[in-house]
């Protein structure tokens, strides 16, 4: 997939093409519905499929405060996508000058005159685009008669929720990584390299890689969790590539002082592994329990023995996640 960032250097193979538009933070199944109907047209209309997202998010710009802490940063939107079959993804750069544009000049100059759409595809629920927050279905149907475009709008998609970022994030702030994951389609994940932390795990027999603070994807509520591990350097038919583990986000209360949060998982049954500087991808499957403080390390260790045999038996009968190739 090719990906870039200036609409005028837009190379002239991906035009004329098929196109969607949004935030797509999370691409969860709505996103992917979105997609593979780009996708679908492109091929109909034998041209090339590609969609456009913005960065930073919209609402970073005008409402900073009110700015949503995102599902999947960077690379991580980037790569799903990819995933899905499009030739090519712009990125365009949201300041004041382009959130100026009206919703008219900002799908003639992008979609028209820019990439050439045969196809413009939407949710029914795209609105707010242009100055004012002007632009809805109504209009792209009136500028697509005007200017020869097919538009696309399709439903909202969901079974006992509508799909979108919005109820994704409201899951894994409560630590509901299974109901996050049903709206995704996949399991969340985060990805980052193995930093040293204060090495008490290691001590208490339960040595724990610690994901960096820059990692990518948002970090869960706090609690303990059975997910996966997966060293992305790895050749993918290591057997050590992606292995079973459980995760602990939070500041570890029964030890006083730590007030950053933490993602950091114990590999099951594993105490020789080195994995400082290594890039990992960790994705959580289920909530095991939320964060204590204990009494004593006695305590803890009981607790500690407790999740591990629990996050064994998740883990036992959940399927072992692809892993992405790493760039």
């Amino acid at each position: 997939m090719h990906r870039w960032t200036d609409l005028a250097q837009t190379p002239d193979s991906l035009t004329p093409c098929v196109a969607t538009f949004g935030n797509f933070d999370g691409v969860h199944r709505g996103h992917q519905g979105i997609i593979n109907a780009v996708v679908t047209a492109a091929r109909r209309h034998g041209v090339k499929a590609l969609a456009v997202t913005f960065d930073p998010h919209p609402v970073t710009l005008f409402h900073p405060e009110q700015a949503p802490e995102l599902i999947t940063p960077g690379h991580l939107r980037e790569d799903l996508l990819e995933a899905l079959g499009l030739d090519g993804l712009l990125t365009l750069h949201f300041d004041r000058e382009f959130a100026s544009q009206t919703a008219r000049e900002y799908i003639e100059s992008t979609f028209v005159r820019g990439l050439q759409v045969k196809a413009l595809v939407v949710g029914e629920d795209a609105k707010g685009f242009g100055v004012n927050y002007s632009g809805d279905v109504d209009l792209l149907r009136q500028l697509g008669e005007e200017h020869g475009f097919e538009v696309i709008v399709l439903d909202d998609m969901g079974d006992t929720e509508r799909w979108s970022s919005s109820s994704v994030r409201a899951h894994l702030t409560a630590g509901e990584v299974a109901e996050a994951a049903a709206v995704l389609g996949r399991p969340h994940r985060m990805v980052g390299e193995i930093v040293h932390g204060d090495h008490r795990g290691r001590e208490l027999g339960f040595p724990t890689a610690n994901m960096s603070p820059d990692s990518l994807g948002l970090i869960p509520g706090d609690g303990v969790y059975a997910g996966w591990l997966t060293r992305l350097e790895r050749p993918l038919d290591d057997v050590e590539r992606t292995m079973p583990a459980a995760i602990s986000v939070g500041t570890n209360p029964t030890f006083e002082g730590r007030r950053r949060r933490r993602v950091e998982s114990y590999v099951l049954d594993r105490t020789d592994l080195d994995l400082y500087d290594e890039t990992v991808m960790v994705e959580f499957i289920e909530h095991i329990r939320p964060t204590l403080k204990f009494d004593s390390i006695d305590e803890l260790l009981t607790a500690m023995n407790d999740d591990v045999e629990r996050c064994r038996r998740v883990l036992s009968s959940a399927i072992v996640p692809p892993a992405p190739v790493p760039d």
